[in-house]
């Protein structure tokens, strides 16, 4: 029996990153990547293939551009590299293969600097890994924790413990950091100031096996909820909130598809 199931028509997706190119330097692929979208939500875990560490942890807002929908923005509400402020947009178009190019420009994390330099990702989308509801049926959700102690007064500064968990059917994606927040004179809301470490939980679904873990990496990994934590069947709305493991989590996008 197959392990994956071709999706039906769905605002989720997931895919995998085949290459990265630095214009004019050559291509190549260093990590072992899973991107999974949820309407408007994404969780991103890029795993550096040599050292088994995580390359890049990122989760946020997948926003497309309304005047062209190649042109995708995406919001980096959490992030390994720190880089909370940059522009991250993409300009996607289809290759010959099925494949998406990606163009556009970031800073570069591997010289010093991290100067901002063009960049062409080739993504390629996968089919959804069968989960416990059984063939052609599953669910997929992105889910934000409460931000525990965001409640800053004016003029202070705080830890905020942020974590980001996603499923898209037989895939699960979960993303902690604690990041230092400040709240300025005069402003209703904070910004990231700082980043820590990006603890990350990859599990996978097994017919047999149940849930099984890839990747579990961070020093607050234990403090992530795995698959086995949160019911297989929910039938969630946006915006709900819920609690996990005796952590509230705000219910960023949900789907439910059965065939």
């Amino acid at each position: 029996m197959s392990p994956t199931t071709p999706p039906p028509p769905s605002q989720s997706r997931l895919s995998t990153r085949i290459s990265l190119r630095w214009p004019p330097a050559p291509a190549f692929e260093n990590t072992d990547t899973i991107v999974m979208s949820v309407a408007g939500w994404y969780v991103d875990l890029r795993i550096d293939q040599a050292t088994t560490t995580i390359d890049w942890g990122i989760a946020g807002q997948r926003v497309v551009d309304s005047n062209d929908s190649t042109r995708v923005q995406f919001t980096h509400e959490l992030d390994s590299r720190n880089s909370f402020d940059d522009v991250d947009c993409g300009t996607f178009s289809t290759l010959p293969d099925g494949d998406d190019l990606e163009k556009g420009s970031m800073p570069r994390a591997d010289l010093p600097g991290k100067p901002v330099c063009e960049y062409e990702e080739v993504w390629r989308e996968l089919e959804f890994r069968r989960g416990p509801e059984g063939p052609a049926t599953g669910v997929s959700w992105v889910l934000e924790s409460s931000q525990t102690g965001s409640d800053l007064e004016e003029g202070e500064e705080g830890d905020v413990a942020r974590t980001f968990i996603g499923r898209v059917w037989g895939t699960y994606l979960a993303l902690r950091q604690v990041q230092r927040h400040s709240r300025s004179a005069g402003s209703n809301t904070t910004v990231v100031k700082d980043g820590g470490e990006v603890s990350a939980l990859r599990e996978e679904w097994d017919a047999t096996e149940g849930w099984c873990t890839k990747y579990n990496l961070g020093a607050e990994v234990q403090q992530l909820p795995s698959m086995k934590d949160i019911p297989d069947a929910q039938e969630w709305t946006n915006g709900q909130t819920v609690t996990i493991t005796g952590v509230q989590f705000t219910v960023r996008a949900f789907e439910e598809i059965s065939v």
